[in-house]
């Protein structure tokens, strides 16, 4: 286990040694790994930090105006960029090409970014199995597998790429961040297009925002699972009324987990699972049916994509 005090110290100064006096953009999304990168960088270097939000148009419900008053004391630059994702991820059905669009947008929006700021390093929040996942061939997570090659920044930085999650929320505490980022339940970098099997659209967008809404709201309270969400499989025949209909299939996931490398499924009561499938399918009526899933990871993996 890391030694979080000694953590931060080594941290604060590797930034501070790394940025060489130069403006940085930070990669902010409101989780805990972000989080605590902004927080050893304001120790670091002050308001030569540059905190980017960017609201990609696959965030959960609410999320935007979540970061917003959460972050907003950091004079957070929030980026609206969800026509640009949405608009390079039509057509694309492979998780790992939707992954690396997605991490090429990002570094494209952080450069541009950069270039009205004057910044000239790029810091973010990569953890240990992000590259072990990436590195092994798991999937390519959007910053690292799925970063472009060629980027305008000097140098890109990651002070936590060798810690384990619950090591992060570890140094969340020695920071004296509040208990709801240390704690935040974690959500993907690719946002809600991992949790949509094939093409991303608008619609399916709507779809899973909703139905990941419902989830967490019944879940998170009940059974304060490590992680919990819904994700759209694709369709499938109902009945609504009287009539048939062929709508979409939605299946919830609830796991917990220390670092993130291995999960278990939550065992939720038959009653909260019926509850979940009344309230999704009655809710958003384009939903035919919804399916829990008890797969652990491994041979599963936390997230669809």
């Amino acid at each position: 286990m890391v030694n979080a005090e000694r953590f931060v110290r080594d941290a604060v100064e590797e930034i501070r040694k790394e940025s060489g006096g130069d403006r940085v953009v930070i990669a902010l999304s409101g989780g805990v790994d972000s989080s605590v990168c902004a927080a050893l960088a304001a120790k670091a270097i002050g308001d030569r930090l540059v905190p980017i939000y960017v609201d990609t148009g696959l965030m959960r419900k609410g999320e935007t105006d979540r970061i917003e008053q959460m972050f907003g004391h950091l004079n957070l630059d929030i980026v609206r960029a969800g026509d640009e994702f949405l608009t390079a991820l039509s057509g694309i059905c492979d998780p790992e090409e939707k992954r690396k669009v997605i991490g090429e947008r990002f570094i494209r929006v952080f450069e541009r970014e950069a270039k009205r700021t004057k910044a000239h390093y790029l810091l973010q929040g990569t953890i240990y199995p992000d590259r072990i996942e990436s590195e092994g061939g798991i999937k390519s997570h959007h910053n690292v597998g799925g970063m472009p090659l060629e980027m305008e920044f000097k140098k890109v930085i990651e002070p936590l790429r060798d810690l384990y999650k619950d090591e992060v929320r570890d140094v969340a505490g020695a920071l004296g961040l509040p208990r709801e980022i240390q704690h935040r339940m974690p959500f993907p970098g690719p946002g809600l297009a991992v949790r949509i099997i094939g093409e991303v659209t608008p619609e399916k967008v709507a779809v899973v925002r909703e139905a990941n809404a419902i989830v967490e709201e019944e879940l998170v309270d009940r059974y304060v699972p490590w992680q919990c969400f819904a994700a759209l499989l694709g369709l499938g025949t109902g009945v609504k009324g009287d009539n048939r209909v062929h709508g979409w299939i939605v299946a919830v996931r609830a796991v917990n987990s220390r670092d993130g490398m291995t999960a278990d499924p939550v065992e939720i009561p038959y009653g909260m699972l019926a509850e979940l499938s009344s309230r999704i399918t009655s809710e958003i009526p384009s939903v035919a049916r919804v399916v829990y899933d008890i797969t652990p990871k491994p041979p599963a993996t936390i997230e669809y994509e």
